[in-house]
């Protein structure tokens, strides 16, 4: 499985939030955001860093996935991890494609391909 891994030079905040624009601007929305190093902390677990993970999904291209293959919402939504480690943070993502691959159908990887682009694009606008 193929994960992008994405260093960028603005601090965790400023990407959270620059991702999230960005996101919006393609017609994805943030259905939850977990902050999974704050969930580790609160368990008294160990963890340096932090590290917050984005649902992220676009309706309208949701609802032609579930039209296409009702099993394939199985792959959604998408996922973004942004990780601050050492000081340094990433933006990560799991190409949609590697993942609906496993659905064996055409069609559907098809689709994945143009939503891919799109996520990375927003990647891309991330520096």
């Amino acid at each position: 499985m193929n994960i992008i891994v994405k260093p960028v030079s603005t601090s965790f905040e400023s990407t959270l939030t620059l991702l999230t624009q960005s996101l919006a601007d393609e017609k994805f929305g943030v259905l939850s955001t977990i902050p999974l190093s704050e969930k580790f902390k609160d368990k008294g677990l160990e963890f340096e860093g932090k590290l917050v993970i984005l649902d992220v999904c676009n309706p309208m291209e949701a609802h032609k996935v579930f039209k296409i293959d009702p099993l394939a919402v199985n792959f959604l939504p998408c996922k973004f991890v942004i990780r601050e480690a050492q000081g340094k943070v990433t933006v990560e993502m799991i190409r949609p494609t590697d993942l609906i691959r496993l659905m064996n159908d055409p069609q559907l990887t098809f689709f994945a391909t143009d939503i891919e682009t799109k996520l990375l694009g927003v990647l891309g606008k991330l520096n």
